[in-house]
């Protein structure tokens, strides 16, 4: 049987593993399904559709699964809710929206650490072993790939994708594209790459050499981005030459630049979209 404490407040179809604990003054509301092993430590508030997997820990004030902050939500509409992986630790006062759209839930995979009251909006996509640092915002539509890094205080435009392994420092605010294993700086100011996250991953030194070749093509030359995608294209075959291609082709913001530019607004948070 979970462990419940005799101030928490569950209503709705809740489904909750044998050894879940819930702690005091805890509330989950909805459809909600919570998997084995996972800890509510104390007053966080759940709200389904929700599916919070196994081995997770959510520390207090966190509140998983609310309505988006979207000017055109009907917030009484369910939705497709919320999907959190395994082995994620949740921090105090996170806040993580519901989806908006109707092609799938807000999902956060595995292994993941999100800091104190940093938030993840509706609708994004956040891979495996990422952490988003204090106080940082993903707005909604936001794609993070695995192992990425938000700097505390950072802010992420709506619809915007990092690559895997890539850094946003604190601070810093992204509204273009962040290629795999690049460092974001200031104000979508990619100046080098993240040589500790690559290092960290155990990359071998050759594709790190590679990346540094990829961004002295891109940002270092002074070559158009058209020129620069064409020497990549040159290189065709070599892996993370064609993961970088491939993420260029994909891209519908474009990618950051190596200088200062005007980007619009970085609207983090409450967005009026649609």
């Amino acid at each position: 049987m979970p462990t419940i404490h005799p101030t928490a407040i569950i209503e709705g179809d809740v489904t909750l593993a044998d050894d879940v604990e819930v702690g005091p003054h805890c509330v989950i509301r909805g459809t909600v399904r919570v998997g084995a092993g996972t800890r509510l430590i104390g007053s966080v508030y759940l709200t389904g559709p929700l599916t919070l997997g196994t081995a997770n820990v959510v520390y207090p004030f966190a509140c998983l699964g609310f309505a988006p902050q979207h000017a055109k939500y009907d917030p009484r509409e369910p939705g497709c809710g919320l999907a959190i992986g395994d082995g994620n630790t949740i921090r105090e006062q996170v806040i993580v929206h519901r989806a908006f759209t109707d092609e799938g839930p807000t999902r956060i995979g595995d292994g993941n650490l999100l800091m104190a009251t940093s938030h993840v909006g509706h609708d994004c996509r956040v891979a495996d072993g990422c952490t988003i640092v204090t106080g940082a915002v993903l707005a909604g539509h936001v794609e993070l790939g695995g192992g990425v890094t938000v700097g505390g205080h950072a802010g992420i435009h709506q619809f915007v994708r990092v690559g895997r392994g890539a850094m946003v420092g604190g601070g810093a605010h992204l509204s273009a594209d962040l290629l795999p294993y690049f460092l974001v700086t200031g104000r979508n100011i990619c100046r080098s790459v993240n040589l500790v996250g690559a290092r960290r991953s155990g990359m071998p030194r050759v594709e790190v050499d590679r990346l540094r070749w990829i961004h002295q093509t891109i940002y270092r030359r002074g070559w158009s981005t058209a020129r620069a995608v064409a020497a990549l294209r040159e290189n065709a075959g070599e892996p993370l030459v064609d993961e970088c291609l491939r993420f260029i082709d994909d891209s519908k913001r474009g990618i950051c630049r190596a200088r200062a530019s005007n980007p619009p607004s970085c609207a983090v948070s409450g967005e009026r979209h649609g």
